[in-house]
């Protein structure tokens, strides 16, 4: 058994907020001794964490939907672990868990963070520890929630998806085709829309750096579009809005072109098509919807179970890659959910 009190802890902090995309100065690698948790704490092993989008987002000062992360805080990230000392009845040492761990080898959550920490027991028959990042994860209770409740679907409607061969884009895609839907998705490369296409089972897949998504929309889209799932904004979002039908929903999920602009935020130029067509645009945070978790896992991991729907990782090993890593992100080189593997079990 490991010896925890020799145990150092070695930890990503956030050092200076970045301008742009974060540089390596804007990090700070620490490390501690691992500290034991007191009466109702959990002490967790990171096994691995999410890299997402939103985390250039939590670095920056300003009102949000959740407080940024503090200069000389440990970096927040969700993740899977394993309880490695617990004095909290309602886990046990060896429990498998996900919580926000935060970009460090060990976390202790003290019992007043518990609940905070969203720190919830997992079942690994359900699906590997990537999978639990992926689709029965934060990225996918994300794309559920956002088609489900915002974009409510109809069987026959056109559904296009933006960050397709991403995280929350997959999923979405996936979930949308088995309620029905045409899907068309816009991705980055030949092979990433051959994936959504071939693998995936999307209708088709829009190459945005090949060719033109305005063109591409009037091809695949022949009948307008009725949902459009976001994750990009810019001019991507602009060209759909050009093409949706009357009543039609817009998912607001993220807006990646824009996270690391150093000038401001490029809203909509083609907003009054909401207008035109009584359409509605609705955004979408995840963290709205936790009470309701269990059952999108439950239903998303049958789907997963029974092949209708499959979950893709880029997984990238070592906390000390992370700077590197989350670049990954924003410059289009990951292929599916962006995972750290910080430790084997």
């Amino acid at each position: 058994m490991q010896d925890l009190a020799t145990t150092v802890n070695q930890q990503i902090r956030l050092a200076a907020r970045p301008v742009g995309l974060p540089k390596d100065s804007d990090w700070k690698f620490t490390s501690e001794p691992v500290a034991l948790p007191g009466d109702g704490g959990v002490l967790v092993r990171t096994l691995s964490l999410s890299l997402d989008p939103a985390m250039r987002g939590w670095m920056n000062e300003g009102k949000s939907y959740i407080p940024p992360v503090g200069i000389g805080e440990v970096m927040r990230a969700g993740g899977i672990g394993v309880v490695v000392a617990s004095k909290n009845p309602a886990f046990a040492v060896g429990d498998r868990v996900s919580a926000g761990l935060g970009v460090q080898g060990y976390c202790l959550i003290p019992a007043g963070e518990i609940k905070r920490s969203g720190i919830v027991k997992i079942d690994p028959r359900l699906g590997t520890d990537t999978q639990w990042l992926n689709v029965l994860g934060m990225p996918g209770m994300t794309g559920y929630f956002g088609l489900m409740d915002v974009g409510q679907p109809k069987a026959g409607e056109t559904v296009v998806v933006s960050g397709a061969a991403g995280a929350v884009g997959q999923t979405v895609g996936q979930l949308a085709k088995i309620k029905g839907c045409r899907v068309v998705g816009i991705a980055g490369g030949p092979d990433k829309c051959r994936w959504v296409v071939d693998e995936l089972g999307f209708d088709a897949c829009i190459d945005y750096k090949s060719g033109s998504v305005r063109d591409g929309l009037k091809q695949h889209c022949p009948d307008g579009v009725d949902i459009y799932f976001d994750n990009v904004g810019g001019d991507i979002l602009d060209h759909v809005l050009a093409r949706i039908n009357r009543k039609a929903r817009i998912v607001i999920c993220g807006a990646i072109s824009q996270y690391n602009n150093t000038t401001p935020v490029q809203g909509p130029k083609n907003y009054l098509s909401l207008l035109v067509n009584r359409a509605r645009m609705e955004g979408i945070v995840v963290f709205d919807y936790a009470d309701r978790y269990a059952l999108a896992v439950a239903e998303m991991a049958g789907y997963l179970k029974d092949g209708r729907m499959k979950s893709k990782e880029d997984v990238v090993e070592g906390l000390a890659s992370f700077p590197a890593t989350l670049l990954k992100l924003f410059n289009g080189q990951n292929f599916g959910k962006l995972v750290l593997q910080v430790a084997a079990e």
